[in-house]
Parts: structure tokens; sequence; C-alpha cells
């Protein structure tokens, strides 16, 4: 068995949790959390399992990386605190743990890496035998692995497109949706994740990890952003109203351009009602999808809709963007040490989890 932690509790901890406690190859030894009112708290309470796991979750972080996990699930936010969360990293790597997590963007094209960020993580690896792997909760096996695996279905590719699709009335973010995003916002106001080069700083290198796996040369990656009001105040129930005139959807692109044309395209549509923007692309039906699109001959589109227990496909996404994470883990551990992306680290079956929930529900062993 595999010893990991898991580090952060919030969306992306909670269901890395789950996904631990569900692999048969992987042991939860410890949870390390921020708010001391987690502090004590069964892992299989703050992961809503409905029963214990005992594991019971600390601040202490020295303690936990000196009891020497041999894995670490970095579920903590990087989005507002990238120095810190990359502190955090290269402690856990300083320790010869196997990391993996969504948190460090510039880190999904990990060759492409600012040598701020690469240099350190590099240097936890030779001093702890450490790997650490970076892939995206938007999902990051949607505009890597998947646009790539479908491509070679065809004979020949003119563009390969990736989009995620969205209704954020049921997404549990208040604060990204209304603030990082800016819905229910006034029209003039300016979202951080909207802004000019962010949406290349997150995304850009999932469009380079794809031109590299297409072996094209980018002549650059440019970005477009529409974005539009609401017709009428609408409601929501998981955070109240939004007025009307204030922004409703959201549709943005990152480009990758080869030879003046955009032929690597990750899109994302995104409303927080489903009145607004009627004419952009909608999921077939639900709250959202991710959808891979393939132009050539012959055209290929696939959509996955992935859906959590309540129901809620913003929830399902981010399920599998864990399970890809955690998925990884074993591979990591079999492999030298290293700082790994996406084309490195192969996605591989769920060996020995088919049923592994009835089973467990059901008390029998297997």
């Amino acid at each position: 068995m595999v010893t990991a932690c898991v580090w952060g509790t919030g969306n992306i901890g909670r269901l890395a949790i789950r996904a631990v406690d569900a692999h048969p190859r992987l042991e939860l030894t410890s949870v390390l959390v921020h708010d001391p009112e987690k502090v004590g708290r069964d892992a299989g309470d703050l992961a809503e399992l409905g029963r214990d796991l005992a594991v019971a979750a600390t601040d202490d972080i020295d303690s936990v990386l000196a009891s020497r996990p041999q894995a670490v699930v970095y579920a903590a936010s990087g989005d507002i605190r990238p120095d810190e969360a990359l502190a955090d990293i290269v402690r856990a790597l300083g320790t010869g743990a196997v990391v993996v997590t969504p948190a460090l963007y510039a880190l999904y094209d990990q060759r492409n890496a600012p040598p701020e960020m690469r240099e350190p993580v590099l240097a936890a690896i030779a001093e702890g035998g450490g790997s650490l792997f970076v892939s995206g909760v938007d999902p990051g096996w949607g505009n890597d692995v998947l646009p790539l695996l479908v491509s070679g279905l065809g004979s020949t590719v003119d563009v390969v497109r990736c989009q995620e699709i969205f209704d954020y009335s049921t997404y549990d973010q208040p604060d990204s949706v209304r603030y990082l995003v800016g819905m229910g916002q006034p029209m003039d106001y300016d979202a951080p994740m909207l802004a000019a080069t962010v949406p290349t700083m997150v995304w850009g290198g999932q469009v380079r990890l794809i031109a590299r796996g297409l072996e094209v040369e980018l002549d650059e990656i440019r970005e477009t952003v529409e974005r539009l009001p609401l017709d009428e105040t609408v409601s929501t129930e998981s955070m109240g109203e939004f007025e009307k005139g204030t922004q409703g959807a959201v549709r943005f692109e990152v480009q990758g351009i080869v030879g003046g044309e955009p032929l690597i395209v990750i899109e994302h549509v995104t409303r927080i009602h489903p009145s607004c923007a009627p004419d952009w692309p909608t999921p077939p039906d639900g709250d959202g999808a991710h959808r891979v699109i393939i132009e050539g001959d012959p055209r290929i589109e696939v959509t996955i809709e992935a859906t959590d227990e309540a129901g809620n496909r913003a929830a399902g996404g981010n399920a599998t963007a864990v399970g890809r994470l955690v998925g990884a883990i074993e591979w990591l551990i079999d492999a030298d040490p290293g700082l790994y992306d996406a084309l490195d680290v192969p996605l591989r079956p769920a060996t020995g989890r088919l049923g592994a929930a009835r089973t467990a529900q059901e008390g029998v062993t297997a």
C-alpha cells in the first residue's frame, strides 16, 4: 500500500479524500487543513462520506511531513496564493514524496515553466528524490490527453477544439463565480480571470501540450473574450440573485496559432443561467459538459458528462480531474524521480476498482 496525505479539504480536497479512500492500493494516513475548526475532525466527515476513516485532520505540517507519506495530494488553492502553494509543494518534494496537484498552472507544461517556479521544484526533487505531476481541474485530461487520443482516430486533422460548457448557478464557489469570473458584476467590471494574459497563463500550457503531442510549432498563443449581460434578473439556489444588465455569460478562447490560423483552441462557455447567450454552444442536457471536436476527415466530436452523487456536473468534472491525479500516483511511485506533465503520465485503467464501492458498502472483503 502507498501511504498518502491529502493537503487541503476544500472542493478538491474533499474529492481527493474520496478518491484515495476508494483506491485499493492507496492508504490515507494523514489530512492537512488550514481552518482551525477542521482540526481533529475525521477525514470521512470532511469528505462527507457518511462514515469515519479513522484519520483525524491536523494543521501540523511539520509532523505530517516528518511521517514521510509516500504521496501527497496537494489540494489547497494556488489561484491567489501561487507562491505559498509552490513553497508547500517544494517542502513535500523535499521529503521524497510523490506530489500530485492542480494548484500550479505554470507547471501544466513544465518544460516551458518560468525558471523561478521550475528551478525550486527541480532542486527539491534532486534533494529528496520525489516527483511532481500537475494537471488541471477544468479538467486537465479534457485539454490534453483526451484530444490527443481522439485525434489519432482521424485520417486528417485540421483543428483541435476543447470546450468546457457550464451553467455556474450550481457551482459551489460563489467568490470565484462572482469576483474571479465576474458573474453578476457590472459589465465594466474587470474580472481577474478574464484580464489580458490570464487565460493564457492558466490554459496556455495545455495548448502547448497538444501542440507538442501533434508535433507542430506554434506561431503564438492568442486570446479572445466575449461577455454578455443578463436580459432579466435571475435567482439561483446556491448563490442568490443576479441582476438584469449584469454579466450573465462569458465565452473565451485560448488559441494556438499555427501557420497564422487558430488550429488548437481551448474554449470556455460559462453561463449563470441557461437563458443567457442561447446562441453559444450548449451541453446536450443538464448543467454542463466537456467536449472535444476534431475538425478533419472524419469530423469527430466527443462529449463527456460527469455527474456527482447529487447530480452536479461541475462537481462531477472536478471529480474526474482528481481521479486523474490520484490515479497517477502508482505510476509516479514506480517512475524515476522527476517533474512530469500530462504527456509523460499515462491515463491508466481503474485496475482493481470495478465494483469496489459496492463491495465496501456491503462489507465484503475482496
